[in-house]
């Protein structure tokens, strides 16, 4: 039963659900407001009212949190929650949650959508069909870059969460050999994953993919003196944070070949200007954060934000981070 004292509102929905999904739980909770974007000078007007509130991009800081004295619940629609200042959060006594796990099939299928697409270059080939490449080849068979097999090839993962882990079975699935660079202790590794140092993984891998979060430590964890270490066949992959690495550092890598391909669905700056170096940068492959929008994710997603509201209401909180 709609209970129409208590507010609700979503500060920008339409990322999470552009109308294919529906609200319509959410809704049952309380008086529900949804906008599809707000901008910053719009926070402290629309959520004045609200008891809770739902973000995915739109920052909440200690300035937004002074101005909403009515505010009880922050609900993070994502996993990442550097947008709100939990430590201003917590001394307002403003639970804030987030929603875990809920991408990992599809983020661990965007890595391998990428990888592939370095292998094959399956959508290059389509397009080419279409103007009329095959028909006028002499041979049975054309193709004009290298096809890489991915059995045997290392791979290196950076962070074992519940992506890494996922990562490194597909990866093994496909018989290669996996290594990892993880705070996990060796023989709390999953059968089969060896733990080696970040320069070992970084020497050995040919193909390096980012899980860790993005913390002061990982920063750029990824510049010029980690891409000397790769092989120039190497193959970066990043769907974790855009500032995991260097991008100037990357581009100019693989301008001078010095490693074969960068796979990434984040940038440091979403949407990126026009002048980022990897935008227009050969061998560079980059999707629009997308890894995390698949259908069933998006319904995972809403679910259990619903359900993590309902439990706060109910007085036992879920998946807080302050």
């Amino acid at each position: 039963m709609t209970d129409k004292s208590m507010r609700i509102v979503i500060l920008d929905g339409y990322t999470t659900n552009p109308g294919d999904l529906s609200w319509d739980k959410l809704g049952l909770l309380g008086n529900l407001t949804i906008y599809d974007r707000t901008k910053p000078e719009q926070i402290i007007e629309r959520a004045k009212e609200a008891e809770i509130i739902l973000t995915n991009k739109v920052c909440i800081g200690k300035k937004e949190l002074e101005s909403l004295p009515r505010l009880r619940y922050i609900g993070v629609l994502g996993t990442g929650y550097n947008v709100i200042d939990v430590e201003a959060a917590r001394e307002r006594g403003i639970t804030v949650a987030n929603v875990p796990a809920y991408s990992t099939d599809s983020v661990a299928q965007m890595v391998f959508a990428h990888l592939l697409t370095v292998a094959h270059h399956v959508e290059r080939y389509a397009y080419k069909n279409k103007q009329g490449d095959w028909s006028d080849s002499i041979d049975f068979c054309y193709w004009d870059t290298p096809l890489m097999e991915l059995a045997g090839k290392t791979m290196g993962i950076v962070g074992l969460g519940n992506i890494g882990k996922r990562v490194a079975a597909i990866a093994q699935a496909f018989g290669m050999k996996v290594i990892a660079y993880s705070s996990k202790p060796a023989n709390m590794l999953p059968t089969g994953i060896g733990k080696v140092s970040l320069d070992e993984l970084f020497i050995h891998s040919d193909v390096v993919s980012l899980h860790c979060p993005l913390t002061a430590e990982t920063r750029y964890l990824i510049d010029a003196d980690a891409l000397r270490k790769m092989k120039p066949t190497a193959i970066l992959i990043n769907t974790g944070r855009g500032p995991l690495v260097n991008e100037k550092d990357v581009a100019d890598a693989l301008n001078e070949k010095r490693i074969a391909a960068y796979c990434a669905d984040v940038l440091s700056q979403e949407p990126p200007p026009a002048d980022n170096p990897l935008i227009h940068c050969p061998d560079a492959y980059i999707t629009q954060h997308i890894s995390w929008a698949t259908y069933e994710a998006r319904v995972r997603l809403i679910d259990i934000a619903t359900e993590n509201v309902r439990a706060f209401i109910q007085g036992k909180p879920q998946n807080v981070v302050a």
